[in-house]
């Protein structure tokens, strides 16, 4: 019984060994730089850090397809290097001798990637799945939505544009208020009569005008 549980053990871990080798197919290799990303808070990779990455990827595949039955014996690790890399497939959980398409897998860990990054505290750059593309961080959305923006600027525009005209229609006012005004006293300066069509001097009607030739008469005819 004993040799009969070993040898079927040995079996399974000949059978992983050749599911779970570089470049295998359905294989992904992965390049974690901890020391990188975190300088002096980096922590080190053992096996504590290799069960969570498998219980991250069984975690996609479950979130990925409802109907998956994805267990962290399923997710099979090989080639671990200390810098850090490793590969690693997922196998069928229904026959556990063959691996999930590697497009399923790649699906699944694009859907889940900020969840597997932020579960080791690291970025696309510093946790490299090589054959799967990186995914685009989601676009930062304005607390103030982009209408509300437009909306007041231009809002803004009609209202100084509005000022404007009302400030210069009062100064065009007063600036022809004041040319009238000056006009006017300008006319009562040079104002002048018209005699015979010959301009003459306005007449002080209280004190009379005197004629220079009946004054010259009036000196020679003294009286005694």
């Amino acid at each position: 019984m004993l040799r009969a549980l070993l040898f079927t053990l040995s079996v399974v871990a000949i059978a992983h060994a050749e599911l779970c080798k570089p470049d295998a197919q359905n294989a992904f290799k992965v390049r974690i730089s901890i020391k990188t990303a975190l300088g002096d808070n980096a922590y080190a990779w053992d096996a504590n850090e290799e069960y969570l990455f498998k219980a991250m990827v069984a975690f996609a595949m479950r979130r990925y397809s409802s109907k998956s039955t994805t267990q962290i014996s399923n997710v099979l690790l090989c080639n671990v290097t200390d810098r850090v890399s490793f590969w690693f497939v997922v196998t069928d959980s229904s026959k556990n001798v063959t691996t999930v398409p590697g497009s399923v897998v790649e699906a699944a860990i694009r859907m889940n990637r900020n969840r597997i990054n932020n579960a080791f505290l690291l970025s696309d750059k510093t946790l490299q799945f090589l054959k799967i593309t990186s995914t685009l961080s989601p676009p930062v959305e304005p607390s103030t939505p982009v209408w509300l923006i437009v909306f007041g600027v231009v809002l803004c525009l009609i209202v100084a544009g509005i000022v404007f005209l009302i400030v210069s229609g009062i100064q065009k006012h007063k600036k022809k208020n004041k040319e009238s005004t000056e006009g006017e006293n300008l006319e009562e300066k040079v104002e002048v009569t018209l005699e015979n069509g010959i301009p003459c001097e306005a007449l002080d009607l209280k004190a009379g005008h005197i004629n220079g030739v009946f004054a010259a008469d009036d000196e020679r005819f003294t009286s005694l």
